[in-house]
């Protein structure tokens, strides 16, 4: 996804959080109710520049 975005838009920077239920976990073997999984990308001025990666995860909680 955000390379898509990057490739795409030619913006300078992208970050982007996914958080989903992992179905596995929840309906065979481990059984574990809401789990969830995240992952997240960072590129250009997000992955170069910590403040900006910070005030950007700050926003998203």
């Amino acid at each position: 996804v955000a390379t898509s975005l990057m490739d795409t838009l030619a913006p300078e920077g992208v970050g982007v959080v996914i958080e989903a239920k992992h179905l596995c976990m929840m309906m065979r073997g481990v059984e574990k109710q809401n789990s969830c999984m995240v992952t997240s990308a960072m590129l250009g001025s997000f992955r170069r520049d910590r403040s900006t990666r910070n005030e950007f995860l700050q926003l998203i909680k």
